[in-house]
């Protein structure tokens, strides 16, 4: 969480900063004090520093030091996400894979911890802007501006190379991030008080238990009486996404007219995700002691694991659809990497020098291009899968030559797959470091 002017401003942070009109390639000279390949020399954190200029009530100024802490998390996150969604098949291990329905698994903790970036993000990059001299409506403008164009890139995304529009999916991450990012960040624009952060984010988590318990679904009964409670099929948010986008949802194939994973109702839930790494941006960016800080995400991952799983005997883990208890459940693992790393970073200063500082470049690579690294993951395999030749007899995509004559000689299938997986998110990782290097990276 760093001054919004840096050049790094990536897809699954859209607070972070925020960048001129349009998507853009941005190149910075070695000497740049906000260059994230050359970050400023600095000592750990350890006294408050007070703000340089009155700032409207309850306000308190971004600081202008890089929060290294903040980059690494969503370096790893982005890392992760590539190797889950390219986990080498049926073989990969349990935790490899999204839980099937209820429950949850270490791939369930991707998306929500984007969504928290996000929050945390969108708190630093306001408020520099509105120090700096920027009106409330150009904020506004600006953040609609990119929330469309992320929605837009998701799309591409879901039907790239063909773009069959006869079952091209409208629902994604990138649109899901899109709304997020849009609901959250123009509420914080215009509202900068906590209390009415922390009104809607309850008002978001019980309304929406509300609505999948108590709320009939149109021609199957009320859940938890007439179908069951949570019921794959039978549930409002599938109803309503079947109604909206027939033959345009995830799950179903070839009908693709079933359920989606980022359906439209179980946006409400996901705000709440963000809001919780809103609260958690104004917590760090408060004008208090580093160690503090580092504390009081502790306490707030802790609170938030024990009335998720607590929820959870009532309320089931279910990513799918995005439920009450898993926000709460994902939003204190989220909240638990967040804190160890600021308080490991931010507080000990590991990371900025020695080894540590080496363990540290790789993350900050990713995060540094993210938008970069999510787009080449997802656009190289489909093209890579849509190229068919002959061999021996077979036909064959260039993957599935490469799994048969690398990775499928692995004795065990499972390490097998997490080869596979780690091959390919180094693959990914070439490109974007060779942007990083050329101290090129990509905004929208």
């Amino acid at each position: 969480m760093t001054d919004p002017d840096r050049p790094h401003i990536q897809t699954f942070d859209p607070g972070h900063g925020i960048a001129s009109p349009g998507p853009s390639l941005v190149r910075k000279d070695q000497s740049s004090t906000i260059e994230i390949a050359a970050p400023a020399r600095e000592k750990p954190l350890t006294h408050v520093e007070p703000p340089a200029a009155p700032l409207e009530p309850g306000e308190i100024r971004a600081p202008g030091k890089r929060m290294l802490s903040l980059d690494v998390l969503r370096g790893v996150t982005i890392a992760f996400m590539i190797m889950v969604n390219n986990n080498g098949g049926p073989a990969a291990w349990s935790q490899m894979k999204h839980a099937d329905w209820n429950g949850f698994t270490a791939t369930d903790l991707v998306f929500p911890t984007f969504l928290f970036v996000v929050g945390v993000s969108i708190v630093v990059a306001t408020r520099s802007r509105l120090v700096r001299g920027a009106t409330r409506a150009e904020l506004a403008w600006h953040t609609v501006r990119r929330a469309a164009i992320l929605f837009l890139l998701g799309i591409v995304v879901n039907g790239f190379p063909f773009f069959h529009l006869q079952h091209l999916r409208i629902y994604g991450v990138l649109q899901r991030i899109a709304i997020c990012y849009l609901v959250v960040g123009l509420f914080y624009v215009w509202d900068r008080r906590i209390w009415t952060k922390v009104a809607v984010l309850a008002a978001a988590l019980v309304g929406y238990w509300v609505l999948l318990r108590w709320v009939p679904v149109p021609g199957a009964g009320l859940p938890g009486r007439d179908i069951p409670f949570l019921d794959k099929d039978w549930n409002i948010v599938a109803w309503l996404d079947r109604h909206i986008f027939p033959g345009h949802l995830y799950e179903d194939w070839p009908l693709f007219n079933m359920r989606d994973p980022e359906g439209l109702l179980s946006d409400i839930p996901a705000l709440a995700t963000t809001l919780i790494g809103l609260l958690a941006g104004l917590w760090v960016a408060g004008q208090r002691l580093v160690k503090t800080k580092a504390l009081g995400l502790a306490a707030a991952a802790a609170a938030c694991l024990a009335s998720g799983y607590l929820w959870s005997e009532w309320f089931p883990l279910n990513k799918k659809m995005w439920t009450s208890s898993y926000v709460l459940v994902a939003a204190g693992w989220s909240l638990t990497a967040f804190a160890l790393i600021f308080w490991a970073m931010e507080q000990r200063g590991w990371g900025r020098r020695g080894w540590g500082k080496g363990v540290a470049w790789p993350w900050l690579v990713f995060g540094s291009n993210a938008i970069m690294a999510y787009m080449i993951s997802e656009l190289l395999p489909h093209a890579l899968y849509d190229i068919h030749f002959r061999w021996n007899g077979m036909r064959m995509t260039p993957i599935g030559y490469i799994h048969l004559h690398v990775f499928a000689h692995i004795p065990d299938p499972s390490w097998g797959a997490f080869a596979f997986s780690v091959s390919f998110t180094a693959l990914c990782f070439i490109p974007v470091w060779a942007l990083y290097r050329k101290k090129i990276f990509v905004k929208i």
